[in-house]
C-alpha cells in the first residue's frame, strides 16, 4: 500500500489555534511522532488561494485544512473532482465537518487518527457553481451571523451580553422574506419565509444532536423552510432540538429533495454558506454531487454501517 503524504494548509487565526496556542511546529512535531510525512504551509504573506494551488500542485496524496469550516470548505472546493483526500484538523469554533465525520477535536488525537485513517466518499452540495459542505441559509440567519462577527474572539462577559441583546432585538424587527421555491421535481411555489435553508444530507433527530449528520453519503439535499421566529419560536425550537423532537415544530417544514432554484425579489442575496456570511446572484441553483469528495476518517468510523470505504 502506498504510503499517504501530506500538506498541511494551517489557519492560525481559526479559533481554536488561536486559543490553544497551536503554532506550525507544534503540528510538524505530531506529525512527526507519528512517522507521518508532512510539509506544514502557515505563510501569511502569500493569499489563501496562493497557498491552495501550491498544495494542488504537490505531489501530496492528502490535503489537510488545519482550521475552521471555512477554510475546510475552501480546500474541499479545490479537491472536488481530483485524485487528492481530504484530512481536517479541526481548529475552528463550530467544527461541523469534524464532529459528523468523527474527527477528534483535540489536535493530538486528529493526528494520530490519520496515521490509521481511511478514505471515505461524502457528497457535497453546490449553488450557483460554488461548493457548501453543510448548509447555505438565506434570511434571518446569515443578518444574526453577521452580528456574531462582531464578537468573535471577544470574550468579555460585557461583549456576550451585547449580542444577545443584539440577537433578540433583531428577532423581534425581522421580516419575512418572499421567496419563489421550485424543486427540480415539483411544481413551483411562492412562501414568505423568516429562513429557508438547503443541507447536504438531512439532520438527525436525537437527544441532545444540534445540526448532526450521521450519513452525508445519501446523495440527497434538504430544504429547511422557517415560517416563523419570534423569541417564543426560538425558546421551543431550541428545547424541542434538545429532546430530540424538532422536526415536528409547527414553524417548521423539511424535504427531501434532487434539486432546487430559489428566487428572491432582490438580485443580490445574503447567505450564510457553510457559516461564511456571502453575497450570491439570484436565482439560487442548489444541486447535490453525490460522493464527489474524499475524506480521510478515523477507521472506527469507516467500519460503522452505511459508510463505505473508497
Amino acid at each position: 500500500m502506498t504510503k499517504k503524504t501530506y500538506y498541511v494548509l494551517f489557519n492560525a487565526n481559526a479559533g481554536t489555534a488561536i486559543a490553544t496556542g497551536v503554532s506550525a511546529e507544534s503540528i510538524k512535531d505530531l506529525f512527526a511522532s507519528h512517522e507521518l510525512h508532512a510539509t506544514v504551509d502557515a505563510r501569511t504573506d502569500v493569499t489563501f488561494t496562493s497557498r491552495l494551488a501550491d498544495a494542488m500542485a504537490s505531489d501530496a496524496s492528502v490535503i489537510v485544512a488545519a482550521g475552521g469550516d471555512g477554510t475546510i470548505t475552501a480546500v474541499a472546493s479545490a479537491l472536488v473532482g481530483s485524485e487528492k483526500s481530504l484530512a481536517i484538523l479541526p481548529l475552528g469554533t463550530v467544527n461541523a465537518l469534524a464532529k459528523d465525520l468523527h474527527v477528534p477535536l483535540n489536535l493530538p488525537a486528529a493526528i494520530a487518527a490519520l496515521a490509521t485513517g481511511v478514505e471515505h466518499r461524502i457528497d457535497v452540495g453546490e449553488v450557483n457553481g460554488q461548493i457548501f459542505l453543510h448548509k447555505v441559509v438565506i434570511g434571518l440567519i446569515p443578518g444574526l451571523a453577521a452580528g456574531r462577527e462582531h464578537i468573535r474572539g471577544k470574550q468579555t462577559f460585557s461583549a456576550k451580553i451585547g449580542f444577545v441583546r443584539y440577537f433578540f432585538r433583531r428577532l423581534s424587527r425581522a421580516k419575512r422574506l418572499a421567496i419563489a421555491i421550485e424543486p427540480l421535481e415539483g411544481e413551483r411555489r411562492l412562501e414568505r419565509v423568516q429562513a429557508i435553508a438547503v443541507a447536504s444530507n438531512s439532520y438527525d433527530e436525537g437527544l441532545g444532536q444540534f445540526f448532526s449528520r450521521g450519513s452525508l453519503d445519501r446523495g440527497v439535499l434538504t430544504l429547511y423552510v422557517l415560517r416563523h421566529l419570534n423569541a417564543g419560536d426560538f425558546f421551543r425550537l431550541s428545547t424541542n432540538m434538545l429532546l430530540g423532537r424538532w422536526r415536528s415544530d409547527e414553524a417548521l417544514s423539511m424535504e427531501s429533495i434532487n434539486g432546487v432554484v430559489i428566487t428572491t425579489k432582490k438580485g443580490l442575496v445574503k447567505v450564510m454558506l457553510d457559516g461564511e456570511v456571502q453575497a450570491l446572484q439570484s436565482p439560487l441553483n442548489f444541486s447535490i454531487r453525490p460522493r464527489a469528495l474524499s475524506v480521510i476518517v478515523p477507521t472506527e468510523v469507516a467500519t460503522q454501517p452505511n459508510v463505505e470505504a473508497a
